[in-house]
């Protein structure tokens, strides 16, 4: 289980450290792949093969599974750690996610999400808004 926020500078290689807790639970490496709220979504390995096995197991339309699998899988990348605990993020990912110097390194249960200090205010602000009204719709 992935939780908290932390900040971490981008370093001019586009590499960005995870926190060590996060790291001991993603040793096989990681998948990294466009978030659905303009973010960069971080699987471990065996996370990521969850996620694909449990889609491929949906009972989609032939052309709705392959939408989904196009906008999940064709923008994924493998990485791994260096030395200093560090991921790179590719171009593509940190264009889309508006990621510049600075990544606010979020825990999301069973991923990892990375955003940009704008995005992650604004989503932050509208997370705590509608908390209590999710938690109600549980109930129902």
């Amino acid at each position: 289980m992935f939780f908290g926020e932390h900040t971490y500078k981008v370093d001019e290689k586009g590499r960005v450290p995870l926190p060590p807790k996060f790291r001991r639970e993603m040793k096989e490496g990681v998948i990294l792949s466009r978030g659905i709220e303009r973010c960069v979504t971080v699987y471990p390995v065996a996370e990521w093969k969850r996620l694909s096995d449990s889609l491929a197991a949906k009972a989609v339309t032939p052309a709705s599974l392959r939408k989904l699998n196009r906008a999940i899988f064709g923008s994924a990348f493998s990485a791994s750690f260096d030395g200093q605990g560090r991921i790179t993020l590719l171009h593509p990912l940190r264009d889309y996610a508006g990621i510049g110097d600075t990544a606010i390194v979020v825990g999301a249960n069973t991923c990892v999400e990375l955003w940009s200090e704008d995005q992650w205010n604004a989503e932050k602000t509208s997370a705590e808004e509608q908390a209590s009204q999710i938690i109600e719709s549980f109930g129902e």
